[in-house]
């Protein structure tokens, strides 16, 4: 991983204030002047902050939840409904990464890992998100509308890929890949191109996709899919 992150993900310093640190000559890696975007191995090399060595930090927990309809992506709830911590592990520091509103089902990402969480969130790391809508209405002729974009009240939904495949007498599977994280963004764009949402899931989130995992069901990632995520959050 890259210094900075290295320092950040310790407890060192905000990423940016790493790199003030960095760039001030306050760093070593194995003796030598640390450099901005230096990539080292927290396990293994010696790093020192003001001649105090680095710790290093415990390996990140990762997590993917096949989310059911009907729970609330977040701790609690005043209301007493359920909510996405009852189908995980209890892990200090657990954060879910990005919201699925109460009615959306798939694939929730969950992390200790507060620094790349905040990276795949943030609307300028332009992370897909794959959702799948089982939906009613001319799914073929929104396909061509949302290619060219949509304006919602905050702002325009140009997707990444949109297709639309028949499902049923009536129905469409109508599949859209976007990189913004807005509330109720998928839902907003089927209305706005005249479709009625019976059903919707995300089936993917960066490089990690949902795949067969059962509704109610997680697991841990795999080593390839943290690494492919540790590729996207190094890039921010």
């Amino acid at each position: 991983m890259r210094i900075q992150r290295a320092l950040a993900r310790a407890g060192v310093a905000s990423r940016r204030h790493s790199e003030e640190l960095i760039a001030a000559g306050r760093v070593t890696v194995n003796g030598h002047a640390a450099q901005i975007g230096q990539t080292v191995d927290a396990e293994r090399d010696e790093i020192r902050v003001d001649g105090n060595l680095l710790r290093a930090p415990a390996e990140p927990v990762w997590i993917v939840l096949h989310k059911p309809a009907g729970v609330m992506t977040t701790r609690t709830d005043p209301r007493g409904r359920k909510t996405v911590f009852e189908y995980v592990d209890r892990v200090p520091g657990l954060t879910y990464v990005g919201r699925l509103d109460y009615m959306t089902e798939g694939l929730l990402l969950f992390t200790t890992d507060g620094q790349a969480a905040n990276a795949l969130m943030h609307p300028s790391g332009q992370v897909e998100r794959t959702y799948v809508a089982i939906v009613q209405g001319d799914a073929p002729a929104a396909v061509v509308k949302a290619r060219r974009g949509v304006q919602l009240e905050d702002g325009p939904v140009r997707p990444r890929n949109v297709s639309a495949r028949a499902f049923a007498t009536g129905r469409y599977e109508f599949e859209v890949t976007i990189t913004e994280g807005r509330k109720r963004e998928v839902r907003r764009l089927c209305k706005a191109l005249g479709l009625h949402v019976e059903r919707l899931i995300r089936v993917r989130f960066g490089p990690v996709e949902l795949g067969s995992l059962p509704v109610g069901q997680s697991r841990a990632l795999t080593q390839k899919e943290q690494q492919a995520l540790a590729h996207v959050t190094e890039q921010r």
